[in-house]
């Protein structure tokens, strides 16, 4: 994926060496870094990072969370709507080990994150101590980069390369594991310095122009060029660059789930998104186009369908940061590595001026197919039973398409995703290849202190809900303004359709019981309501979004409704099914 996160403004060093602590130094390189909030959960092995916490409160806002799993989430969050490096503090043993889901999110998200773990003391690793546990072996698999501290000498140029790893390049999460004697050890600080260079890490390839040339041929050549775009156009802060790659070129342009939001969704050459819940026509047409124009995306599953026939009559141009992701899923005919804001420009300014109204009619009929078939029916239907299609719908039109919208996973976000209206980015934040449940209420909370003058609306299923409930005690102490829009079906939905459509109804496990929601809620101090008729959504959508502080809204909807279209696993992309 195409990214460069910014770096920081940096504190000016000191003029003389100070004797301070190892915590101290942690606290002195995250106020250097420009951080201001810090989620996290205390513990043994961290206590002294707390202890030295407490003489930072004036610089540093520490968000106590109800666990780990949570703090890291809503450090993505942060991360996502802030365009920063999301911290997160954890102890030792299971402290670290329940921030595993998170790292592993972040990692396949590109999400950077720093997260610091306190460890025990350096001379009883390896002897199963208390809360030992070997974290960096566990978490190699799922960080960009991890290490672990000994001596507190190390800690400054160690936090400032995680960092800068962290932030640089295709973004991901770093974990820094700290001994508690580390942490203790007294020495002579001499300041900190950003790190914006390390030896055999070359963040950013070297822009081959030669390429680009042969990219701007070939779509100037394009009969039927297709431009499919993922996050890292967000993450590249390139939405400009790319907007004025595609008004240019004239190109219809479809989003990945992570994509969405790097371009207004009404805009004129949007045709939607792909993959297995995507919208009709950009699914159908990638296998119909001549060029197809791939910026910060990665060709996972849920977009491509079948491997071997995927676009196999296209000529494939690749714009992406990361090397590796070139040719590893999808032959590519010309590779642009490099940062696509810095990529873009150049390739915008080779190519022609063109349009393709032809083609991107073509977009058009499907999606007139796809309303009559899907689309209607969704957002306006004529059953009893709510949809969740109506429901984002009366979201859409109460925010104006100016909310950020928290989904977690499972049929509530493929039909907020579907459905969404976004007018500007970073507002459309999801877990998308990890697909963990449970994520948004914690990044929700992250949101909001990413984006602390956004309306955050977190769109959760009955289930996943379920999964981090306890966060609701983080917005009660720390008085987080988060909406919370509950889409209960009664089902574990997802899983419920495809018991449904491929394994004749056997409906194994998915019917799942849940507490009265908005009575929990009370408990925790945040007002809601529950409604089940079609006449009080607007009322209450109205009440929610009006509502100082916290509210929780539970929109019971029909219990078998399924999601479509839909590309079943095993087909390609150009076997949709629209029922």
């Amino acid at each position: 994926m195409q990214s460069t996160l910014s770096q920081p403004q940096t504190a000016a060093l000191p003029t003389k060496t100070e004797n301070i602590s190892g915590s101290q130094a942690v606290l002195e390189a995250l106020v250097a870094e420009g951080v201001k909030t810090i989620f996290g959960y205390p513990g043994g092995a961290i206590m002294p990072i707390y202890d030295a916490l407490y003489d930072y409160s004036e610089k540093l806002e520490h968000i106590l969370v109800r666990h780990e799993q949570g703090g890291i989430h809503a450090a993505q969050g942060f991360a996502r709507t802030s365009g920063e490096v999301g911290v997160v503090f954890a102890t030792s043993g299971p402290g670290a080990t329940n921030l595993v889901t998170g790292l592993a999110d972040a990692m396949i998200d590109s999400t950077p994150i720093v997260a610091i773990t306190g460890q025990v003391f350096a001379h009883l690793l390896g002897t199963d101590a208390f809360q030992e546990t070997d974290v960096i072996n566990i978490t190699t698999p799922v960080t960009k980069w991890n290490y672990q501290v000994t001596d507190a000498t190390e800690i400054p140029h160690v936090l400032a390369k995680a960092f800068y790893i962290a932030r640089s390049g295709r973004p991901g999460p770093v974990l820094i594991d700290i001994t508690k004697n580390a942490q203790l050890q007294k020495f002579d600080y001499e300041g900190y310095k950003a790190c914006d260079h390390i030896r055999s890490y070359r963040p950013k390839p070297v822009v081959r122009k030669e390429f680009i040339r042969e990219a701007a041929k070939l779509i100037n050549e394009a009969k039927q060029p297709f431009v499919i775009f993922g996050q890292g156009v967000i993450l590249g802060k390139a939405e400009k660059e790319f907007l004025q790659f595609i008004e240019k070129a004239g190109i219809p342009s479809a989003w990945t789930i992570m994509g969405m939001s790097a371009i207004p969704t009404d805009h004129p050459l949007a045709v939607g998104m792909l993959g297995m819940h995507g919208n009709y026509g950009p699914n159908v047409l990638t296998n119909e186009c001549d060029v197809l124009i791939a910026v910060g995306m990665r060709f996972d599953d849920r977009v491509t369908g079948r491997l071997d026939k995927y676009a196999k009559q296209a000529k494939l141009i690749h714009l992406d940061i990361d090397p590796s992701e070139i040719d590893k899923n999808v032959k590519t005919t010309v590779p642009v590595w490099g940062d696509c804001k810095e990529t873009l420009p150049i390739l915008t300014g080779l190519i022609e001026q063109k349009v393709y109204p032809q083609w991107l009619q073509r977009f058009r009929d499907f999606e007139l197919q796809e309303k009559e078939t899907c689309v209607e029916p969704e957002l306006n239907p004529t059953s009893d039973n709510m949809t969740m299609g109506e429901v984002i719908r009366t979201l859409n039109e109460l925010s104006g398409g100016n909310a950020v919208i928290v989904t977690d996973v499972g049929q509530h976000q493929m039909v907020a995703c579907r459905y969404a209206k976004f007018n500007q980015s970073k507002s459309n934040i999801t877990s998308g290849g990890l697909g963990t449940m449970g994520f948004a209420l914690p990044a929700a909370i992250g949101a909001k202190y990413g984006a602390p003058d956004r309306t955050v609306v977190a769109v959760i299923g009955d289930g996943g809900f379920q999964m981090t409930i306890q966060e609701l005690g983080t917005i009660m102490q720390s008085n987080v303004d988060v909406k919370i829009l509950i889409l209960n079906n009664h089902f574990l939905g997802m899983v419920r359709q495809w018991q449904q459509l491929f394994h004749d109804k056997r409906y194994s496990f998915v019917n799942i019981a849940s507490p009265d929601f908005v009575q929990v809620a009370k408990g925790y101090g945040i007002d809601g309501k529950s409604i089940s008729e079609r006449k009080d959504l607007q009322t209450a959508m109205q009440e929610m979004l009006h509502h100082k502080g916290a509210y929780l809204l539970e929109v019971n909807v029909g219990k078998e409704n399924n999601v479509f279209p839909m590309v079943p696993q095993g087909c390609s992309v150009a076997e949709i099914r629209l029922r």
